[in-house]
């Protein structure tokens, strides 16, 4: 076998063999066709972030006071946290590690189905959403997808309740590794993928982002009524 390399491609080339009858005396040519191997996949990458801010209620009940830390760390800040209105299911994993199954969507020709798994983090001064893994289930065409992509995410937030205008803080970062493996995508600039695939993450990031804050929100207020309606 030979191999001879032209600039991206590499070309392998079978030595022919011949084998011969010995009853008929003839002579067969088997040739072995050329195979070649293409190293020009190309990774765009991909980032959005966005920074959101939301007034707080209050609530005191006497020399209580209910902050938003304390929501955050029951179960149902956690759901709130993690928006489980909105999924198709959340499975508690271990300790503060979620797996959460969101709705099936419609991509093109084929049905996806998002599995996330995120990891919560509290403190008394922030609460911290990590995406661990990102995957697609699905049709074996979109779970092969599975081995194209990366994906990351980090969601702080921080509350300031000190002041007499109580207010909560957002920050969510979302990276995106994407393999760019098929044409005509190839031949075009990696910057050709990039600029489009940046502006739809943040367009996406500042439509969901002031969604998922009034929820919270709502979810809190839901919460301190529920305090207030068990010391009445």
């Amino acid at each position: 076998m030979r191999v001879a390399q032209y600039g991206s491609c590499t070309f392998r080339f079978f030595t022919v063999q011949k084998l011969i009858n010995p009853r008929r005396n003839i002579s067969f040519i088997i040739v072995n066709k050329a195979e070649s191997s293409y190293s020009n996949v190309k990774i765009a990458k991909l980032s959005a972030r966005k920074k959101d801010r939301i007034k707080l209620p209050t609530y005191n009940e006497g020399k209580r006071i209910y902050h938003i830390s304390e929501f955050l760390s029951q179960p149902p800040g956690i759901e709130a946290i993690l928006n489980t209105s909105a999924l198709q299911n959340f499975q508690f994993l271990d300790a503060n590690l979620y797996r959460c199954f969101l709705p099936r969507v419609q991509l093109l020709n084929f049905e996806v189905a998002p599995v996330l798994d995120l990891r919560v983090t509290q403190t008394d001064e922030d609460c911290t959403v990590e995406m661990l893994s990102c995957k697609f289930e699905g049709s074996e065409v979109v779970e092969r997808q599975n081995d194209h992509f990366s994906a990351s995410m980090r969601n702080c937030i921080t509350w300031d309740t000190s002041n007499s205008e109580p207010f909560l803080d957002v920050d969510v970062k979302l990276n995106l590794s994407l393999e760019v493996f098929t044409q005509p995508f190839t031949m075009l600039p990696i910057s050709a993928v990039e600029g489009p695939g940046n502006l739809m993450m943040q367009a996406l990031l500042d439509r969901l982002v002031p969604l998922l804050l009034q929820q919270l929100l709502k979810d809190y207020e839901k919460w301190l009524q529920q305090r207030r309606t068990y010391l009445c």
